[in-house]
């Protein structure tokens, strides 16, 4: 094997090298612009070459700029592939330490590096310069590999390479620009004075912070400057706003979302604020604790005050070396204090909200003053994170003592079994997550008296710290969904996260189940939520259902948003309660087995009586489709096979999969038959 495949073998074919060089982030298979050149369209990729059995680069734009790592790490080291090739195989391998044998003839220059020019050089090399060309600031820069005393210098503020590599930041050897006067200058890196820059396309930052002149911009600067932009989620609970890129690393590497301005004078955009609020609970101004950035905090928080963002002032002197948060984290500060911070923050926020709780919150000791995970039947996922999951029945069901059995699977490190939880399979809780069960009707005394049957199940005797049971009936509609918002989001941060909330009954918190505005609102406000603290909620709703669709705008809204539904009614024996699947996200609730709970009198309380036979479960699915049939079938007598699965999907909420299973069932059955072009009819013995 030579020196070529055995670098291939050791760089993933290749794809290693591309990552090292490459100066901008990439995803295999999809275009970008090609960094070589000035490349106006994204139209250049990586992809596995299986003739060749290594990762390439393609132009579809130029196919001058195509090929293998080799060609490219050639290009960035200024190196021509067809004649210095061992000196390409040799920067490689010293670039990035890899364990191979090099010859001394074909060892690279003692500081490996890469060069980068922004996308006006060819131009200028070509043309010479000019007062336009110095307007656009050009630039190069000579990346080397990190060195130790540099990671050092990183990491004593807590930020690792893989950070470093995920916010585009490199070390240079060397860095040529252009003076305001047109001429060339040269900074260059030493042990004393490293040299750092932060890499955004066109544009580059450069950070010297042992040196008088610590910043230096290359390239033209966006008027719309964020630093750590991309590298947010989606939505989250916290974004920091910080003064500098530093900063925001420290706080990513510590597990918190952040981005900064130029600098902290700098004006921040209404409009990118308002794009930000509706991803994130809180945006927090953490600027630095001297006068500077205590003046500039306060500004930003006045002039955004529509917004309510909020500003956190750390615990610091104020002086050079004690100032910012990666000061706080580089005096040996933990993200856990931070997160104490942040809750004292949320708790002088939440004045009102704090004493609204000492009132709902039922003291077990002391009656009745006030009182989280996934759940499963048989494998079959129900409720999850991030979803609404919603439990329906009516009077005398046994609903509330189905809801306790859940609970009491919460409150616990290990899993209860599930004739312990009704048939239900619940994820216990060993971290102490908040468990929070909101109660809209029943009486403080009923439910300090659940909340006994919770604790014996559980067998505990006392009530977990991180185990909150409210009762809500004695407050407004509009009061309960303003505590039950506020509260969570100060359990979260109090007790490290939310395992697992119910709302009993949900349509409580409006005026009426059967206003469809208000439902879609309640409804995506608790979905919002669940997304934002990463939990279940378990919606309790009072109907009835109605076969496999519930009752009402409410019962319509959770019919959509929620991962499962489950519905519990009385069975042909009176004495048992038939817990049925109305949905299931991944599947059909038809295919769900069902099962049965009853009252132990010697006991005391509700347990588990197995599933319904294989008879009851296939009778109830007859019933089901039948009735999904008859309407199908209201308006015509035939319907095409693509019809008639779609009409499947949407009134059973399924894949197309389980459409076509419920179709050839049917067909076994009797319940619809095919006439000779193919297309169904409803059985004459099915007509009712």
């Amino acid at each position: 094997m030579n020196l070529k495949d055995e670098i291939l073998d050791c760089t993933n074919r290749g794809l290693e090298v591309f990552c090292f060089y490459m100066p901008i982030d990439f995803v295999l298979k999809r275009n970008f612009r090609n960094p070589l050149y000035d490349d106006h369209k994204a139209s250049c990729n990586i992809y596995f070459d299986v003739k060749q059995q290594c990762y390439r680069m393609k132009d579809f734009g130029n196919d001058f700029y195509s090929g293998d790592c080799f060609w490219f790490a050639a290009m960035m080291l200024g190196l021509d592939v067809r004649t210095e090739f061992p000196k390409v195989l040799a920067s490689i391998i010293r670039d990035l330490q890899l364990n191979l044998r090099i010859d001394d003839k074909q060892s690279p220059a003692p500081h490996p590096m890469r060069k980068y020019k922004n996308l006006h050089n060819e131009k200028k090399e070509n043309k010479g310069m000019t007062e336009t060309d110095n307007d656009k600031k050009w630039y190069k820069c000579y990346e080397q590999v990190f060195q130790a005393s540099e990671l050092s210098y990183w990491l004593k503020y807590g930020i690792t390479t893989k950070t470093l590599q995920r916010y585009n930041v490199k070390s240079l050897v060397r860095y040529e620009a252009l003076s305001n006067q047109g001429k060339t200058y040269t900074l260059l890196s030493s042990q004393d004075e490293p040299m750092f820059c932060y890499m955004m396309g066109d544009f580059v930052k450069v950070y010297r912070p042992f040196s008088k002149l610590r910043f230096v911009y290359g390239g033209e600067k966006r008027e719309d400057y964020i630093f750590g932009f991309e590298q947010l989620p989606n939505k989250g609970d916290m974004l920091f706003i910080t003064g500098g890129e530093k900063d925001v690393l420290s706080l990513s590497a510590h597990h918190f979302h952040a981005i900064c301005f130029n600098s902290e004078t700098a004006t921040i955009p209404e409009n990118v604020i308002e794009s930000l609020q509706l991803r994130f609970r809180h945006i927090i101004i953490l600027y630095d604790t001297d006068e500077t950035g205590v003046r500039e905090a306060q500004r930003q928080v006045d002039q955004l005050s529509q917004y309510n963002v909020l500003t956190l002032l750390l615990p610091l002197q104020g002086i050079k070396s004690e100032k910012d948060i990666s000061d706080f984290f580089a005096l040996g500060r933990t993200e856990e204090e931070l997160r104490v911070l942040l809750a004292d923050m949320l708790s002088q926020m939440y004045t009102q909200t704090m004493m609204m709780l000492r009132s709902c919150e039922i003291d077990y000791d002391n009656p009745p003053d006030a009182s989280k995970s996934v759940i499963a039947v048989n494998g079959v996922p129900l409720g999850t994170q991030d979803n609404l999951f919603c439990i329906t029945g009516g009077e005398g069901t046994g609903k509330s003592n189905y809801i306790a059995a859940i609970l009491a699977g919460t409150l616990g490190a290990e899993r209860l079994d599930a004739e312990q939880t009704l048939g239900l399979e619940v994820t216990p809780n060993p971290k102490g997550l908040a468990v929070i069960h909101y109660d809209t009707e029943q009486s403080e005394a009923q439910l300090h008296k659940n909340l006994g049957k919770t604790l014996r199940r559980a067998s505990l005797t006392s009530v977990p710290d991180f185990y909150h049971s409210l009762y809500l009936a004695s407050l407004s509609r509009k009061d309960r969904l303003k505590l039950i918002r506020e509260s969570m989001d100060l359990f979260h941060h109090k007790h490290g996260g939310i395992h697992l909330v119910v709302i009993d009954g949900i349509a409580d918190l409006i005026r009426s189940a059967n206003d469809e505005t208000e439902s879609i609102a309640i409804v995506d406000e608790l979905y919002r939520l669940a997304g934002i603290y990463n939990t279940c909620i378990i919606c309790v709703l009072h109907f009835v259902p109605n076969g496999i669709k519930l009752r009402g705008h409410i019962g319509s809204e959770l019919q959509r948003k929620a991962a499962g539904i489950l519905s519990i009614e009385k069975d042909e024996n009176p004495e048992f309660s038939v817990v049925k699947a109305l949905k299931v996200r991944d599947g059909s609730p038809l295919d769900v087995p069902m099962t049965l709970f009853g009252w132990d009198k010697a006991l005391d309380m509700h347990v588990y009586r197995g599933e319904k036979s294989k008879e009851d479960k296939d009778k109830r699915k007859s019933n089901e489709l039948h009735a999904v049939v008859r309407g199908a079938f209201r308006s015509t007598t035939r319907l095409s096979y693509q019809q008639l699965c779609e009409i499947l999907m949407r009134e059973l909420d399924i894949k197309d999969r389980t459409a076509k299973k419920y179709i050839a069932y049917m067909k076994e059955q009797g319940i619809l038959i095919q006439d000779s072009q193919g297309n169904y009819q409803q059985r004459k013995t099915c007509l009712i």
